[in-house]
């Protein structure tokens, strides 16, 4: 028995009913923050899942994961691998729109970046009066569109966005404009009390077809931890509790594991079968792997498909990892 012979109740995940996907108008109302950029209306090609790990400029990956210590080549070796990536990076600073074409240029054909909203919009300015940064961070976004190298963008809700600020948020969301995907990631409380902050925060989400984030730090509070990395993870990630509520097209998930990459199945066994039905489903998840010292999180993303593969043996297996194709080719004496 494999850990995807399960019966239709250990399906944990939310059904989406695609026939009842409302799609709002793409003529923006006045004041809308479609007006900001451009709208050339590219599509990105659907494929069966993404997968990746929180950014992949990691110096920890040279002779492991990439062949070489050439920084510049790092971004090509890594989407040859993994076709996505979370970009935590735009939520410190914006990059040049020069360096964004860069990285453009640089990855694969069928690589999705996902990135995050700027801090300033998110946690500074709490969502409102920000149209100059959100016009920026769309600047970033619609290079990347145009370049058919974008996935959704997250927004993450600071801690203390609490539910009274909900309103907010539903005034944020409905001025995005609707050619981009987004998703967005909740902390504070409110969020969780399944009751009418949640209820409303889900029927806001799902009525613009924008998908909840989810979070899963289950295996990384597991067990006391066992070295630096681990001690600094428990203490800046948040223990909040576990969603599998769909509300869009494309599911996030942030699996927050440990350095011991194995002991972290129990956790991914639980939601590939998720995701595998996800899938089935016909949707497109997205999947980033996270562990506390960075280096060990392209491992976790291996077995994570590794475990995906056992209940859809159809899927194609991963690229080996350049340092690894390099080996290959090395003489023996």
């Amino acid at each position: 028995m494999t850990s995807c012979d399960a019966s239709d109740d250990d399906r944990l995940f939310t059904r989406w009913v695609v026939s009842q996907i409302w799609y709002r108008s793409l003529a923006g109302p006045a004041g809308s923050y479609t007006n900001l950029v451009t709208n050339p209306n590219v599509s990105n090609t659907r494929r069966p899942y993404f997968l990746g790990c929180p950014g992949w400029a990691c110096d920890d990956w040279v002779d492991s994961f990439y062949s070489t210590s050439n920084r510049q080549r790092w971004l090509g070796q890594y989407s040859r691998v993994f076709n996505s990536v979370e970009g935590n990076s735009t939520f410190y600073g914006l990059p040049k729109l020069e360096t964004v074409q860069r990285w453009a240029d640089s990855a694969a054909d069928g690589f999705e970046f996902v990135l995050k909203f700027p801090r300033v919009i998110s946690h500074d300015k709490e969502l409102v009066h920000a149209d100059r940064n959100v016009g920026e961070f769309l600047e970033v976004l619609q290079l990347l569109k145009d370049a058919n190298r974008l996935g959704p963008a997250f927004l993450q809700l600071p801690p203390f966005f609490a539910g009274r600020q909900l309103p907010d948020l539903a005034a944020f969301l409905h001025k995005l404009p609707d050619d981009f995907h987004y998703s967005v990631e909740s902390r504070h409380a409110d969020y969780f009390d399944q009751g009418p902050v949640e209820r409303e925060f889900t029927q806001l989400l799902s009525e613009l077809k924008i998908d909840r984030m989810l979070f899963d730090s289950r295996a990384l509070f597991s067990s006391p931890p066992t070295d630096e990395w681990e001690v600094e993870s428990q203490t800046r990630k948040p223990r909040s509790p576990v969603r599998q509520t769909v509300t869009g097209l494309r599911p996030v998930l942030r699996l927050i594991g440990r350095n011991d990459i194995p002991s972290v199945r129990p956790w991914m066994e639980q939601w590939a079968k998720i995701v595998a039905g996800w899938i089935g489903e016909g949707l497109t998840p997205y999947i980033f792997t996270h562990a506390p010292n960075n280096e060990y999180a392209p491992i976790a993303a291996r077995q994570f498909h590794s475990i995906l593969t056992e209940c859809i043996p159809t899927l194609p297996p991963l690229c080996g990892w350049p340092a690894e194709e390099v080996q290959k080719q090395q003489p023996l004496f």
